[in-house]
């Protein structure tokens, strides 16, 4: 069994191909069981952020986990496999976990060393164990890999700074426009990228930060968390007239802001309007950017703001880089171990079971002997099958943890025809 990950990110793919592959968090269940009830894949996970559509799966045989895979991603997004298939990424086994580790630790996010990440991927993982769709493999890398992540922010200074999303809109609109001290900004949505730009908007001066989401309980919480005024969602064009700069993240499958909502606004208040779209797919509709008075910003405008500030966090790389590699020999001593020893089960068991096989096989010829005789011959075979099974059970215990003690399974499960 291997471990396979497929998906395309902000590297690979266009801004418009992130937005048909995003999978929403409404959609996961149905995601989930889709890609469990394909023939190759045994156990599966998808992470989808702002960044990425990412698709882990347990599977017997690489090919055919990819064209099932593959075939889940243009069932999804409606789009023929020859319109993405150049932009994905597949990685498996050993460089699928060190993948996956990279990820959790913000290496590979468009704001290097991100904590948001974390956090997602955790929540990725509770739902696949919801669903039924994260088995022993998967639970097993991503204990491993959150762990992975966790001491890269603890033990170097990778997250230093600006080190979220969220963070990093609020400091880009803030670089438009000269400083947020003294602004009225409406925040939209109240997730978890909602709540740190409300955060990091506080922390930075503004005067007013309205909040405004689809369920008011959150966005009143929220707002008195940061001591902001909680806006219902029906009531966004009204308040949208009063703001300085809009900053938006919800989970909403369509845009929700159009240029037909802010042109009249522009039409009547004389002074510009920013707005930061880290939506994915985006809230904003682009054409909205067309508005006069109106500037658009939207996450491949975020990540290049997010490059131009990395240079202090990129000499902590090397440092993570030797954690994550630490903990990549970890996990696959782990699993390794963990099937060294159902294997010597199995192989006994085989071995046990040939011997019955043949002692019934034989019985007849031997009816004569009395029960003492009978238990000599039971010690003898046992004994015999014990022996030829004590070298082969001593190496594979040197050999657990190791790339030597995989083969060595590997290769007693395809003689000896036993089942992983």
């Amino acid at each position: 069994m291997s471990v396979v990950v497929i998906g395309l990110n902000h590297r690979t793919a266009p801004l418009d191909l992130l937005e048909r592959m995003a999978v929403g968090e409404g959609q996961l269940p149905k995601a989930l069981h889709d890609l469990c009830t394909r023939p190759n894949l045994s156990e599966a996970l998808v992470l989808s952020t702002c960044n990425r559509t990412e698709v882990y799966a347990v599977a017997e045989r690489f090919h055919g986990a990819y064209s099932d895979i593959r075939g889940f991603l243009a069932d999804f997004s409606f789009l023929p496999p020859e319109e993405f298939a150049d932009h994905l990424y597949v990685h498996y086994d050993t460089a699928a976990v060190a993948h996956l580790m990279s990820v959790a630790a913000g290496l590979d996010s468009a704001v290097l060393g991100e904590s948001e990440i974390q956090g997602q991927v955790k929540h990725a993982w509770e739902r696949a164990r919801e669903q039924g769709a994260a088995g022993q493999t998967l639970n097993l890398l991503l204990r491993h890999a959150l762990e992975a992540g966790k001491r890269a922010r603890s033990e170097t200074g990778i997250a230093r700074n600006i080190a979220s999303v969220s963070q990093a809109a609020v400091a880009m609109a803030g670089e438009r426009l000269g400083g947020i001290t003294g602004t009225t900004v409406l925040v939209v949505g109240a997730g978890d990228m909602g709540e740190g730009m409300a955060v990091a908007l506080a922390g930075a001066g503004a005067a007013q930060v309205l909040v405004a989401n689809r369920t008011p309980g959150r966005a009143a919480a929220l707002a008195a968390r940061i001591g902001g005024e909680p806006v219902p969602l029906v009531e966004l064009p009204e308040r949208l007239a009063e703001a300085d700069v809009l900053l938006t993240s919800t989970g909403s499958r369509a845009p929700i802001i159009e240029p037909d909502d802010v042109a009249p606004i522009m039409a009547g208040r004389g002074r510009p309007l920013l707005i930061v779209d880290i939506a994915m797919p985006r809230d904003v509709d682009p054409g909205v950017g067309d508005v006069e008075g109106v500037t658009l910003l939207d996450m491949d405008d975020l990540r290049r703001f997010a490059a131009l500030g990395v240079a202090e966090r990129r000499r902590e790389v090397a440092a993570v880089e030797t954690i994550l590699n630490a903990e990549i020999d970890r996990y696959l001593g782990a699993t390794s171990a963990r099937e060294v020893a159902p294997m010597i089960v199995a192989l006994r068991q085989r071995a046990e079971a040939v011997r019955a096989s043949e002692l019934d096989r034989f019985r007849g010829r031997y009816d004569d002997l009395d029960p003492r005789q009978l238990e000599l011959v039971e010690a003898v075979t046992r004994g015999l099958v014990a022996k030829l099974l004590h070298q082969p059970t001593v190496v594979l215990k040197d050999a657990a943890g190791s790339a030597r003690g995989d083969r060595l399974v590997a290769a007693l499960r395809e003689l000896f025809e036993i089942e992983g």
